[in-house]
């Protein structure tokens, strides 16, 4: 009897051990997954085991409207950006730098700061890095922080697109018609106002940039189509007003001017057509290349631009990005009137920019949607598994459970037999004495 209780009360113990340890193949500790959270907390909060890598809330310091304002038409390709990006083929990714939207700080970021199998060398006291792909001694990135000022000092849209294509082969020693390279063009992108302000402070303090090319239809501009806003060396000291004053100055709508083919209204030449048709051009042309480019971010937000620079590529940054909002231009104390000039000196990027904004906050919010879709059918695809592991310890407690009692049968069998075999001795031996 007590070699029988002990059987029976193996099934419940080994049932309670095959469950916990189906619970912990399932939710491991270091999983969050199976624990019960409010429907405000952040998504993938804990990293999975594994290379499954995590997103951040970027909602942590910046405020995203409840309601986006639509203005413009986009679709849904226009939302959906993903990028296949082949850093052991021939990817090439593409930094448009624009003067004053944090593109240096966004620059070191690409070289210091995305998690890589062959991370960027970079040796101190040196600007540039080696950011080669692995195994192989060729760049993935091409940006002042890695390759330097190749097709010119702050390269535009159209000057980067016809040089960084045979720039790329040489220093690559392979022939344009070989390498069949992919170009994903990024670039970063900040309120017009604030941009300008900053440009006037960097140039006041002695920056000029003189040294860019300007490179357009194979050619530089003449000083003709491109006069000078001053005399001397630099425009240090210059006052605000005089900085608006000069209408040569390339500051006044200077992200339109970097983003759009410049091609189409005769780049510098400011005679080939009216000065509306041009700006209308130009316009339209920025919006398209911005559209149609792999990515761009947004200074005013930098969590976000992290976000969907990691959702984008499909690379993480080691560490968080930083909201910075006490910048020089933001020190600066301005008037409404003169607020209104410089939006009117830059008025092409003003409607750019809210163009972009309204682009970049549906991306985001594109993002997170899917991202919470992910999530469900990652908790989903948990459950089933779950469930599958409930049914295998069902149909293996119903085998222990079948075993155990075909052996009380078999026992019981047993004793009925010797007990009829007892009292049959015990008759024969009766019989024979009588």
């Amino acid at each position: 009897m007590e070699e029988k209780f002990n059987r029976l009360l193996f099934v419940p113990i080994a049932a309670v051990l095959f469950l916990m340890i189906g619970y912990q193949y399932v939710c491991p500790a270091d999983r969050s997954s199976c624990s019960l959270r409010s429907a405000d907390s952040g998504l993938f909060q804990r990293s999975s085991a594994g290379l499954e890598l995590v997103f951040s809330d970027p909602d942590a310091d910046e405020d995203l409207p409840s309601r986006i304002t639509s203005k413009f038409n986009f679709t849904e390709r226009d939302l959906d950006r993903h990028v296949d990006f082949n850093i052991r083929g021939e990817d090439v990714m593409v930094f448009l730098h624009i003067q004053k939207t944090g593109g240096t700080t966004f620059g070191r970021h690409l070289v210091k700061n995305i998690q890589l199998e062959q991370p960027c060398d970079c040796m101190p006291g040196q600007r540039k890095c080696t950011c080669h792909r692995p195994g192989r001694a060729d760049s993935w990135l091409f940006s002042r922080f890695s390759t330097g000022w190749s097709c010119g000092l702050h390269a535009d849209w159209t000057e980067l697109t016809s040089c960084v294509p045979g720039v790329m082969s040489k220093r690559d020693r392979k022939t344009p018609a070989k390498s069949r390279r992919n170009f994903y063009y990024i670039t970063m992108l900040r309120d017009p106002v604030s941009r300008y302000l900053s440009e006037w402070k960097h140039v006041q303090r002695g920056a000029t940039w003189k040294t860019a090319l300007h490179m357009c239809d194979g050619r530089p501009p003449t000083q003709d189509e491109l006069p000078a806003c001053y005399s001397g060396e630099d425009w240090t000291g210059v006052p605000l007003a005089d900085f608006m004053n000069c209408p040569s100055n390339l500051a006044n709508n200077r992200q339109v001017r970097m983003l759009a083919d410049l091609s189409l209204v005769g780049c510098y030449n400011m005679s080939s057509m009216s000065e509306l048709e041009r700006g209308r051009v130009l316009l339209a042309s920025a919006k398209a290349n911005l559209r149609n480019m792999a990515f761009y971010g947004l200074t005013e937000f930098q969590r976000k631009t992290q976000y969907l620079f990691e959702r984008t590529f499909g690379l993480r940054f080691i560490r968080a990005f930083t909201q910075i909002n006490s910048t020089r231009a933001a020190s600066v104390g301005i008037s409404e009137k003169v607020r209104w000039r410089i939006e009117g000196l830059n008025a092409l990027d003003v409607e750019l920019y809210e163009y972009a904004k309204e682009l970049f906050l549906r991306r985001y919010q594109h993002n997170r949607q899917r991202q919470h879709q992910e999530e469900r059918l990652r908790r989903r695809r948990e459950r089933q598994q779950r469930q599958r592991l409930h049914r295998t310890y069902l149909t293996q407690l119903w085998r222990l459970g079948g075993a155990a009692e075909e052996d009380e049968e078999r026992e019981e069998e047993a004793e009925e037999e010797a007990r009829e075999a007892a009292t049959t001795e015990d008759y024969s031996s009766q019989v024979v004495r009588w």
